[in-house]
């Protein structure tokens, strides 16, 4: 038994803000710190901490969801939403993963003496291996939750209006 319902609503359309927002800044702030050192260094601990967050964020909203797909009329707008939103736990677990792994890189690196002849920091091949990796995992999640919610929103509102008042 899950947060099915807040103050008599269901808890997914009130779940759905926190990974709209979460997500894709997450996202955001994986490529920067992975591009940018100096990103890395202010955001810190951080950055694991908000893709956490955002990880735990996905499966409590598809669980409410779960549970207000079996309380409303299904069609195949709803369908579709539903797929969509199964498929993002992934991307949310890929954004985690190397989310922690930047961080403990570059965490790493920071606290070992640099060798002689270095620069110190984290090597420039790892580093581009990191923002091209986080890049692409970031803009998956970002294109995975704009297509959710633009399906999710297209089942809540396709008969819900008139766009003729």
């Amino acid at each position: 038994m899950g947060l099915d319902l807040i103050n008599g609503l269901p808890a997914h359309v009130l779940f759905v803000h926190f990974v709209v927002v979460l997500v894709p800044l997450t996202a955001l702030a994986l490529i920067l710190c992975a591009a940018l050192p100096s990103v890395m260094r202010r955001i810190g601990l951080a950055l694991p901490v908000l893709a956490l967050v955002s990880l735990i964020s996905v499966p409590l909203t598809t669980s409410a969801g779960e549970w207000l797909e079996r309380h409303v009329e299904s069609d195949p707008l709803l369908r579709a939403h539903t797929e969509l939103g199964d498929e993002l736990l992934p991307w949310a677990l890929a954004l985690f993963v190397v989310a922690t792994a930047v961080w403990w890189f570059y965490r790493r690196a920071h606290r070992a003496p640099a060798p002689a002849g270095s620069s110190g920091g984290v090597a420039l091949p790892l580093r581009l291996t990191a923002a091209v990796l986080s890049l692409v995992i970031g803009v998956g999640a970002g294109v995975q939750v704009y297509r959710i919610g633009d399906s999710g929103a297209k089942a809540a509102w396709h008969d819900g209006f008139s766009a003729k008042r």
